[in-house]
């Protein structure tokens, strides 16, 4: 049977609409802070950058899920957005396309080196699944925080989803954003008139190289990508019970297809975290075999979206936030409950965990680098830490001193 003849067999409603509310999520969240990077480049140039991250996660999201039969989802560098936003600035847009050429060629020689593998086999399970928790734990207390600006609307999302776990699990998130759009329609949140549907062109920027702009955008690229995004990405697989696919491939095809797209504007692909999540869990489909279709539903969706990203974004831009804002995080509720049942499971690691998670959950941010960096550090450290104290304090003979 062809891989199309396979996916249309195994498709099912609640993965293709986890994968299409996957993709939303990435449009309507983290697409803002690119804007926010991009603030004072042409409009032409930034509806190429769009085009090219949206086609990039299509294009690789598809066919690794149809490869691997696992919902593998990829997205944009978010922490890579949150650099640029304070260094782009400074540079040429061109001189940025080669800082960015630089940072996936890195990014490539590690994922075929195999040394990426070796380093995510090497951390505990608990400390993984401690630090996904984490980054998810920030996006699900916003919708907490929009209770103070639109309590009607997100107080209706709120009871929809948990009338939808008790009754039909598997549409919860569908009744979520039936009930957020509603209630913005009926309140006339909703604003602006339709835009209008037009095909966006991609743009050609050649590269130029320039050593300050590697040392200053290159580097702290490779390094936010890394510890920020394809850790907790392939924390997302593990914690879902997904060993394959290795997180080598993974970062190399992530890395190449940055590469082909940085002329257009790409800033880095990887695997995502926060909307792989939606992917993965039982909410998808009971069965994790099947679950690749949302990976692939998602991705299709990115096809699309890209393509008409212009639109895509005005049509989106005319929702509340809160609505946004409050489907992301109710969307995660089981993933957060998953990925911290998983982190407590070991009795021997739950401090270290629990450091994990706090130290991640905090947004906290040294010498430039991440929460979800230091978790990792300050989470192994207590790892390392406990159960050297633990080999110490009992002996061979199993008697205490």
């Amino acid at each position: 049977m062809t891989a199309l003849g396979q996916l249309i067999r195994d498709a099912s409603l609640p993965a293709v609409l986890a994968g299409v509310v996957a993709t939303l999520i990435s449009f309507a969240g983290p697409l803002v802070i690119v804007f926010q990077a991009a603030s004072g480049l042409p409009a032409p140039l930034l509806a190429s950058w769009v085009w090219a991250i949206a086609i990039g996660s299509g294009v690789l999201g598809l066919g690794l899920s149809l490869f691997y039969r696992v919902p593998v989802v990829i997205a944009w560098s978010i922490p890579g957005s949150v650099l640029l936003v304070s260094l782009l600035p400074t540079v040429d847009f061109a001189v940025a396309v080669g800082a960015y050429l630089v940072a996936s060629a890195v990014m490539l020689a590690v994922g075929l080196s195999g040394a990426f593998d070796r380093i995510v086999a090497w951390l505990p399970p608990a400390i993984t699944a401690a630090m996904l928790a984490g980054i998810l734990f920030g996006f699900a207390t916003k919708l907490f925080v929009g209770m103070a600006a639109q309590l009607p609307l997100v107080l209706a999302m709120f009871v929809a989803f948990f009338i939808g776990r008790r009754w039909f699990a598997r549409y919860a998130v569908v009744a979520v954003l039936l009930s957020g759009v509603a209630v913005a329609l009926a309140t006339g949140q909703v604003h602006g008139p339709l835009p209008a549907l037009a095909l966006t062109r991609p743009l050609w920027v050649s590269p130029q190289f320039d050593w300050q702009a590697i040392v200053g955008i290159s580097i702290p690229l490779v390094v936010v990508a890394l510890t920020g995004q394809f850790m907790p990405g392939i924390a997302v697989l593990r914690t879902s019970g997904y060993p394959r696919p290795a997180a080598g491939p993974l970062l190399a095809w992530s890395a190449a297809g940055s590469a082909l797209l940085a002329p257009f504007g790409c800033h880095g692909l990887n695997p995502a975290a926060v909307t792989a999540a939606i992917c993965t869990g039982a909410e998808a489909h009971p069965d994790p075999q099947r679950r690749y279709v949302a990976g692939a539903a998602g991705a299709i969706a990115y096809l699309v979206l890209g393509c008409f990203a212009g639109t895509v974004l005005a049509l989106l831009a005319t929702l509340p936030k809160e609505l946004i804002a409050t489907l992301a995080g109710l969307a995660l509720f089981p993933s957060i409950a998953t990925s911290l049942t998983a982190a407590v499971a070991d009795a021997r690691d739950r401090d270290a965990a629990l450091v994990t998670f706090i130290v991640c959950a905090s947004g906290m941010s040294l010498f430039g680098l991440g929460a979800a960096f230091w978790s990792l550090v300050f989470g192994v450290a207590t790892h390392l830490l406990m159960r050297g104290r633990a080999r110490v304090a009992v002996p061979a003979g199993g008697a205490l001193r």
